[in-house]
């Protein structure tokens, strides 16, 4: 029979990476991505408080147009919690920025134009709105709360509290995360085969960074109740 570790271990990882916005590395470009090139994007149809939608390979990243070729929305960032110059906070986040930001759960609320935020992506118009279908918010309720979270550093994790949680607040009253949802379902997918023992292991130390367990509890202490609460 195939040994169901190593595919466990991926499928764990790719689920993981469905919950980080890390953008593909360009070659030669030493880490960091070109911007997308300006007047790219068609903004004409979308109106103030839409839910922009960007599919990615592994991921969907979200945003509330604010009008005026304005997004607003939440992005791991280191810099925010280490810096008050705006300049540097304004400008594109890269990937050590973001990958510093997760590491550190810190996030910022930030409005970039629609290139920016879509990074190249094509982009789906309130392609949620069927999923929540009496709950969404009329356009000047939903931007007006998108705004009022432009308040600087603020905390951050990969399943309790990212862009989908943001978004879902702002337009529909509930900040929910179906991509959180499928995560879990699949560490749950994992946990519950005891023969993929090395997944169970990843999963464990995954905990520690995204749930924010403290550094100095013993691993045993980490994991049982972390497996308890996915098996329930």
């Amino acid at each position: 029979m195939k040994n169901p570790v190593p595919q466990a271990a991926s499928l764990l990882l790719e689920k993981l990476m469905l919950l980080v916005h890390i953008r593909p590395l360009a070659a030669g470009s030493g880490g960091e991505t070109p911007p997308p090139a300006p007047s790219y994007y068609d903004t004409s149809c979308f109106k103030r408080g839409d839910l922009l939608e960007v599919p990615r390979t592994l991921f969907i990243h979200f945003g509330i147009y604010l009008g005026e070729n304005r997004v607003a929305h939440l992005m791991p960032d280191i810099l925010p919690s280490i810096t008050s110059d705006r300049r540097q906070i304004q400008q594109v986040v890269t990937n050590k920025r973001l990958i510093l930001g997760v590491i550190a759960r810190t996030a910022s609320v930030r409005v970039d134009t629609v290139e920016d935020f879509a990074y190249g992506g094509s982009i789906l118009v309130n392609h949620m709105d069927r999923l929540f279908e009496d709950q969404v918010l009329g356009s000047e309720e939903a931007a007006p709360r998108a705004e009022k979270l432009l308040v600087g550093a603020t905390a951050y994790s990969l399943l309790w509290n990212n862009c989908e949680h943001f978004v879902t607040y702002c337009r529909y009253g509930a900040p929910v995360s179906f991509q959180t949802d499928k995560f879990c379902e699949t560490v749950k997918m994992i946990i519950r085969d005891q023969r993929s023992v090395l997944a169970s292991v990843l999963v464990g130390l995954a905990s520690i960074v995204c749930l924010g367990v403290a550094p100095s509890t013993t691993l045993p202490t980490i994991f049982i109740p972390f497996f308890l609460w996915m098996a329930g």
